[in-house]
């Protein structure tokens, strides 16, 4: 078994099942700046661990849920109740591998929006109003989640990715928004094609990482 994935397995299983507390590596405010919600006020709850491994990932530090330390979700929820937004996503690592209902009930009591960002990996808990899916070719997405969604937003590194987002999308209802969204390290190659998709494709839209062309989290 892959190092990296036994660790973060091994890691997850010291989490309450209930969610009381959860591996926090940060949590900020600033703007949302991809996909449907971009340019948004949001407030950002980032949890350690995940098991997929992508090596184009920009958050590698996520992956060990162990370096990151456990914290009670009264003490995120009110740090979050700290600042104007009402946006709140909820991202990773891979924030699936935790029981979210408990974070995302509170943040509700608190009058607070709930976005998900996930690979949808994993059985889906909590509570949400938006969820963003960034399937990963390195573990498939759950079929049960994906018409969940309220945005699919795939990564474009090489050229099979456009055949592999079809793939994902052939079978989901229309309300779901679909996104392109070139890998930041690849954007200057990647980026030309994906325009050129998405005027042969026009149910596609291109979302980019503007938070990285601001210079902002």
């Amino acid at each position: 078994m892959n190092k990296t994935r036994s660790t973060e397995q091994s890691a997850t299983l010291s989490v309450p099942q209930d969610g009381s507390k959860l591996p926090l590596m940060e949590q900020f405010y600033t703007l949302q700046g991809e996909g449907y919600h971009t340019g948004k006020a949001a407030y950002f709850i980032r949890l350690g661990g995940c098991d997929i491994g992508c090596h184009w990932c920009d958050v590698k530090e996520s992956w060990n849920a162990e370096i990151h330390p456990l914290t009670e979700v009264e003490k995120i929820v009110e740090e979050a109740s700290k600042y104007q937004a009402k946006a709140i996503v909820i991202t990773g690592g891979e924030p699936l591998l935790y029981n979210l209902d408990m974070l995302t009930s509170q943040l509700k009591d608190h009058g607070f929006e709930t976005f998900l960002e996930t690979s949808a990996a994993y059985p889906l808990s909590g509570h949400w109003d938006w969820i963003c899916i960034s399937p990963k070719k390195f573990k498939a997405p759950r079929p049960d989640i994906l018409p969940k969604a309220g945005e699919l937003k795939v990564i474009v590194f090489n050229k099979s990715d456009f055949e592999w987002a079809e793939e994902h999308a052939k079978d989901l209802p229309e309300h779901i928004k679909l996104y392109l969204q070139p890998e930041w390290s690849k954007s200057e190659q990647m980026l030309p094609l994906i325009v050129e998709y998405v005027k042969e494709n026009p149910k596609w839209q291109i979302s980019l990482q503007t938070h990285k062309y601001l210079n902002i989290p």
